[in-house]
């Protein structure tokens, strides 16, 4: 994981691009997503949010039916409405990076219902991924996160997407890292292995 400081410096462009990375792999075999992920740099000039939020419809068109990425026109628009709310943000709050290393790690699941409100696609574990592809501390509440913490005596959906869960999630989460000084992070990969 990353430090407060360093994540408070990372580029906006850096943000829009992993957020489509994690959008494009969601539901799709990552290891395409992965070998094209050059092109897709090139296609969307390495990621400007600026310069993403300016193209014209026909030029939404045109990546959407570029072999060189995936070509998913929904997942297309989703590149520009990530790249205004990267923005948005930003105005907001001096940087999008500045904004996620600020916000307190006993309230990911606040911030994991922004990302799913105000962004494109970024609902779920795509959502959480983003945050810990960039460094912040957090957790991902995986299958095997779910089954583990049911184990625990957790009484949770199997999908646990109610708030009332998600809570329940935080809360144990909060209280594991209050005993252990563990990181969120590595507390859900250790939960994620432990069954």
């Amino acid at each position: 994981m990353r430090s407060a400081r360093a994540l408070s410096q990372s580029k906006d462009d850096r943000w829009l691009a992993q957020m489509t990375r994690c959008v494009f792999q969601a539901g799709f075999v990552w290891r395409v997503v992965d070998n094209k992920w050059g092109d897709f740099e090139d296609v969307f000039f390495g990621f400007p949010p600026q310069k993403i939020v300016m193209l014209s419809p026909d030029q939404i068109d045109r990546f959407a039916q570029n072999p060189r990425i995936i070509r998913n026109r929904q997942k297309v628009l989703g590149v520009q409405a990530n790249a205004q709310f990267i923005l948005d943000i930003t105005h907001e709050h001096g940087s999008f990076g500045k904004f996620i290393s600020r916000w307190p790690t006993q309230e990911l699941i606040d911030l994991f219902a922004l990302l799913k409100k105000r962004g494109s696609r970024l609902g779920g574990m795509t959502g959480q991924r983003l945050l810990r592809n960039m460094g912040k501390d957090t957790f991902i509440v995986t299958a095997d996160v779910v089954r583990c913490l049911q184990h625990g005596g957790l009484d949770i959906a199997d999908n646990p997407t109610s708030k009332r869960d998600m809570q329940k999630i935080q809360a144990t989460f909060n209280h594991w890292h209050e005993e252990s000084a563990i990181g969120f992070s590595h507390m859900s990969r250790i939960c994620a292995l432990s069954l």
